[in-house]
Parts: C-alpha cells; structure tokens; sequence
C-alpha cells in the first residue's frame, strides 16, 4: 500500500524506489555525490539509505576502469517515467555521454525497482531485467532495503542465485552522503 501526500488540490502516491549508480570516469567518488546533489534538487524526491560504495569489475568486453558502486533508497511522488526524466538530468548534469554500449561513463543511473509496480515500456523497464545478473547492483541494494522486507527478500534470492561471477569490494574508507 503506498502512502499519500497532498499537494495542492492533488493527492499522489509516495513510492520507494530503488537505484543503482555506477561511475568509472574521472573522481569516481565525487562524481557518486554529485548525483546524490543534483538528485535531491528535486523537491518530489527524498533520498532514505544510501549503501557503502562498492568498487567494481567492468561488465562487458570493453576495457575500462573499474566502477564505483552504490545503492539508493528513495521516497518520490514522480512517475516511474518522471523519475526516469529525472535520473537522465542527472546524468547530463554530470556530462554523461551514450558512445560504446557498457563502456565507460561519469555517472549511470539505474531505476531498479518502482514500489511494487512492473513496467515494460520502450523507454523503462521494472524491475530493471539485468539485475538479477549484477552483483553489483544487488549487494548494494540489499544493503539498503532492510526495512522493505519485500524488495530485501526478493534480492537475497537474487543474489543466492546470481551466476555473475565478477569481483565487488566494499571501499572501506569512502562513502557518499545524504
């Protein structure tokens, strides 16, 4: 059941939403708090959880730099494709450009999970259908998603069943905030 908010004359839904963000251009941390930043500018978004930032292996036959990872809890009132919208200002604030499929990129932003909802559009896809194929997407995500135990449940089977085999490391040292 999701919760209301009044806005106006206008009663929306409050979802938690689920991404993934990965950076392997430039400071890599920095890059994780800018969108962080620039995410939380918007007034229909509260960010809830943030995970540890994961260093990870590149997917994919490009070579490239290893990514940083991280998973977000989000409370928003926007549409799935509102906060898609969102999630590409964000990207193009912080320079991200669509060269090589899986290449390198100062930021990616990923809607893993939309409420309870399942959407298969031509610009959105929820659940994300590659998730269930990223370590790291699931490890942080699960580090954020204890008190929905729903979301929490479903992704430790994801990750009890996963077949990627490619490395993630907890940075001990580094984190983003809220």
């Amino acid at each position: 059941m999701s919760k209301l908010k009044s806005l106006g004359d206008k009663k929306m839904a409050i979802r938690r939403a689920y991404l993934s963000i990965g950076t392997n251009i430039g400071d890599r941390l920095a890059n994780l708090q800018r969108a962080l930043n620039v995410l939380a500018q918007n007034h229909e978004i509260h960010l809830r959880r943030v995970s540890p930032i994961y260093q990870t292996e590149p997917v994919g036959p490009v070579v490239q730099r290893n990514f940083y990872n991280i998973g977000l809890a989000l409370d928003t009132t926007l549409t799935a494709l509102e906060l898609l919208d969102w999630c590409h200002v964000v990207e193009q604030s912080l320079h991200r450009r669509r060269l090589i499929h899986w290449g390198p990129r100062t930021i990616d932003l990923d809607i893993i999970f939309y409420g309870d909802q399942a959407y298969d559009l031509p610009r959105l896809t929820v659940p994300h259908p590659e998730a269930a194929n990223r370590r790291f997407v699931i490890q942080p995500l699960l580090d954020v998603s204890g008190d929905d135990q729903t979301i929490h449940q479903r992704l430790a089977e994801m990750l009890e069943q996963t077949t990627d085999t490619n490395w993630i490391d907890q940075l001990k040292n580094q984190g983003v905030t809220i």
